[in-house]
């Protein structure tokens, strides 16, 4: 067994989501640190604190450059992150003198940071995309069944009767908020990080918050207008979006679950799961997934409010703490927001 189901060989299929975790791989983040280097060099050209021809030699170095990834593990060991040994080759790659202004004026963190900001660019727009889907579902079960009538409950018992339009407008609304709370996530998270090693770009002296401005420019981010090296709020704001989209999925799922037990029969779908021992059953395995995913989000989302605390200029722990919890909540969202797509196109009856 993997020592996550999300990417496990078994339960990835129903728990994991390719598309998203592609984002989280080495050679995407690669990439990504890749392209901060060679923008921060044109950047800094631009303002005059390198030659042009020395910003050349590291762009051409970057596009060329490939890693020593036994030495990029050695060196995480070490150094607890890539970023210190990936510049020292990358410096070679450069050559001498032009390697002697890479990096220059940065930290490890403005590159670590830069990196999973522009990959969140593209999980984003996948969350994003998939939200629509499923408020497109609901939209259409309205459209198919929500005229017919359907018996509230209350605590989990018979209450009085509402159309099915009812129930279906608390499954959509959540969702609806976390759509049109998406500009505010893309302006707030798609950032640059760019503060050098105490966050006040001292090495570039006047022209730093140029500097930055340019280098958001070149990446597609937006200029945050400071450096956010202990204020994490971007990200666990981020996080507690995609919990409550998860969340918002659980209660569907939940609902679902009840909707369809033997005996109550209020929901009827087209694909269930099946039992080893038992022939007649009919399990709701999507809807039951959208609850577990729920709950393991919030545990996720509960950890990284713990990244509140980044002591003093920069912190090591809290920074580590968010690379464990950042891409799995971000999986789990893109699988349950792909799984409740599915469960609602599979349903086939409701209050019928």
């Amino acid at each position: 067994m993997s020592f996550t189901p999300y990417n496990a060989p078994l339960l990835s299929g129903l728990l994991g989501d390719m598309e998203i975790a592609a984002h989280f791989s080495v050679q995407a983040d690669i990439k990504a640190m890749l392209e901060f280097e060679k923008s921060l060099a044109v950047a800094q050209a631009a303002y005059g604190l390198i030659l042009e021809e020395n910003a050349e030699a590291i762009r051409l170095a970057c596009e060329r450059f490939e890693p020593d990834m036994p030495l990029l593990q050695q060196g995480v060991v070490r150094d607890g992150m890539a970023v210190p040994e990936f510049v020292r080759q990358l410096q070679e790659a450069c050559g001498e003198t032009a390697g002697e202004y890479l990096h220059l004026g940065s930290t490890s963190q403005d590159v670590v940071d830069t990196s999973l900001c522009t990959r969140l660019v593209a999980v984003n727009e996948f969350l994003s995309s998939r939200l629509k889907e499923v408020i497109g579902s609901i939209n259409d079960l309205q459209k198919a069944y929500g005229e017919r009538e359907l018996m509230a409950r209350t605590r989990m018992q018979a209450a009085l009767p509402v159309k099915v339009s009812d129930r279906l407008q608390l499954w959509r609304r959540p969702l609806e908020r976390r759509l049109e709370m998406f500009d505010e996530i893309k302006r707030h998270l798609h950032v640059v990080q760019l503060g050098g090693p105490v966050g006040t770009l001292s090495a570039m002296g006047e022209t730093g918050s140029e500097v930055r401005r340019k280098l958001a420019e070149l990446l597609n981010l937006n200029d945050p207008g400071e450096c956010w090296h202990t204020d994490r709020t971007r990200l666990s704001d981020y996080c507690n979006w995609l919990s409550a989209i998860c969340a918002a999925l659980g209660k569907i799922g939940q609902d679902i679950v009840l909707m369809a037990q033997n005996g109550l029969d209020e929901l009827a779908f087209d694909q269930a799961g099946g039992s080893s021992a038992m022939a007649h059953k009919q399990n709701p395995v999507k809807a039951e997934v959208l609850v577990a995913n729920a709950r393991f989000a919030a545990t996720l989302n509960s950890g990284i409010q713990h990244n509140a605390v980044h002591e003093q200029e920069r912190s090591g722990s809290a920074w580590t703490f968010e690379w464990m919890i950042v891409p799995q909540l971000c999986v789990v969202t893109g699988a349950s927001l792909r799984n409740a797509h599915l469960l609602l196109k599979s349903v086939k009856n409701i209050a019928g």
